[in-house]
């Protein structure tokens, strides 16, 4: 079955694929048709910015991060500070964005690679979402301003320290993730 229907909404059922993992060229290619789908996508969506703004309050309020020191919390906030400088100097076309294609957000299915986890869905560069792909995959992805990506690589990395340190952060052992990235 390839279609169902589940409380009025509609899902599309994938196959599992050969349990091999994805190649960097299939993700590639996956992250490039949904880049293109969504490139005349119209809705409403957030900026990625209001992400970056979300991380630094979370930062800088010491009753959600208790645990990060004076130069723990400077390190994040003049990342997310800098890093969201240059990038606001680039002169590209924003479109919509899947927003966190990590690859724990892509399912290998006898079709090809499908991303899910749309929640996260913002207006930005392409290169804020390559900044969340390991290195074997933007490496590989057409078109790319490498200096533009390098800049949002520690947007996003300073990004993720943030919410590790939240005290509601539910993430698998997160404060030790945490300090890794501070590291």
């Amino acid at each position: 079955m390839r279609l169902s229907c589940l409380n009025g909404s509609f899902w599309t059922h994938y196959d599992g694929g050969s349990g091999e993992q994805l190649q960097p060229a299939d993700q590639v290619n996956a992250l490039d048709r949904l880049h293109a789908g969504m490139r005349n996508v119209d809705v409403a969506t957030p900026h990625f910015t209001d992400r970056v703004a979300e991380a630094e309050h979370l930062v800088a309020n010491s009753a959600r991060a208790p645990g990060l020191d004076g130069a723990g919390r400077a390190l994040p906030l003049d990342t997310l500070g800098s890093a969201r400088q240059t990038i606001d100097r680039a002169n590209a076309t924003e479109q919509l964005l899947h927003g966190e294609p990590h690859p724990g957000n892509v399912l290998n299915t006898a079709e090809g690679p499908r991303f899910i986890d749309l929640e996260t869905c913002c207006r930005g560069l392409v290169e804020f979402d390559l900044a969340h792909v390991p290195r074997d995959v933007f490496r590989r992805y057409p078109n790319v301003d490498h200096d533009l990506l390098h800049e949002y690589r520690r947007l996003v990395h300073a990004m993720v320290a943030a919410w590790r340190w939240d005290v509601d952060d539910q993430f698998p052992d997160g404060l030790r993730h945490g300090h890794n990235i501070l590291d």
